[in-house]
């Protein structure tokens, strides 16, 4: 028998630009990290210090914040990084308004609670962090099983070749429509994200975790140690900041009601011969 002819939508039908799962991981991830990155530097500031290896050397950090008292009294944040020092006060280090001057690593404005308190922030950390982990795992079955992260967000060859024209177009903010998709750049940054940041952000906190270690000690090992897996931490969560900030600033640069809005009803994908800035998707 012949085939049945297939159905074609309609002229006017256009398909959404994010779906469901995406724009739901997509904000759940958002207010996930905020909250783990705030009681993370209120872990941080117990011991503002990183070190390599398996033990703290005190003696020897590669990273360290703390505050000095001058001969006349007066009190200085420092920030040393390697053989590097700078004075970060009233940022890091030592901050605050007069009365109400704290000498800690992050300030408190940048920490959950305010105020120093370790347990509560490690009680918001890991309860945040397992519900990043699950919400990360589910969103992973889904991009596999649903073509997402072949169809949208793994490169073509074409793609791979103009990385080098997609850096000089963004860095003379000149950003192309790419018919709703993702330029080159973006997906290589989308997947370092996916397949690299957040995956080292579980592996490393669970690193620190005297279960976990005692349940697989090859993975501590592999990753050269305790004082090591939490330098990885940290760096892993600074790299997940500075990509916030990049893509925020790519958003506003390319129309932010349009980007927010579609974020979250899902927007349309636009026609061919549609203009706008829409490869800048959030």
């Amino acid at each position: 028998m012949p085939n049945a002819p297939q159905a074609s939508p309609s002229p006017g039908a256009r398909q959404r630009r994010h779906r469901l799962p995406v724009r739901l991981w997509h904000w759940f991830n958002l207010w996930f990290l905020v909250v783990m990155l705030m009681s993370g530097l209120q872990i941080f500031n117990a011991h503002p210090a990183l070190y390599w290896g398996s033990a703290s050397d005190f003696n020897d950090p590669w990273l360290e914040m703390y505050a000095i008292r001058d001969g006349d009294g007066s009190i200085h944040g420092q920030t040393a990084l390697g053989p590097w020092t700078f004075d970060t006060t009233g940022v890091l280090g030592y901050s605050g308004v007069a009365g109400q001057e704290q000498v800690r690593g992050f300030p408190g404005w940048i920490t959950l609670p305010s105020y120093q308190y370790l347990t509560m922030g490690r009680l918001w950390h890991l309860f945040f962090a397992w519900l990043f982990a699950g919400a990360g795992a589910l969103f992973v079955i889904y991009a596999l099983f649903s073509g997402h992260l072949r169809r949208d967000l793994w490169l073509s060859g074409r793609q791979w070749r103009g990385l080098g024209r997609d850096v000089l177009n963004h860095l003379r903010f000149r950003f192309h429509p790419a018919r709703g998709g993702y330029n080159g750049l973006q997906k290589l940054s989308y997947l370092g994200v996916l397949l690299v940041a957040l995956p080292m952000m579980v592996i490393t906190g669970l690193c620190m975790s005297p279960t976990f270690n005692a349940a697989a000690p090859w993975l501590l090992d592999l990753l050269g140690g305790r004082q090591s897996a939490r330098s990885l931490h940290f760096i892993f969560a600074t790299a997940l900041v500075v990509f916030f900030l990049v893509h925020f600033a790519m958003v506003l640069l390319s129309g932010p009601w349009r980007q927010v809005r579609d974020m979250i009803t899902g927007g349309r994908q636009p026609r061919d011969g549609d203009t706008g800035s829409d490869d800048h998707a959030a």
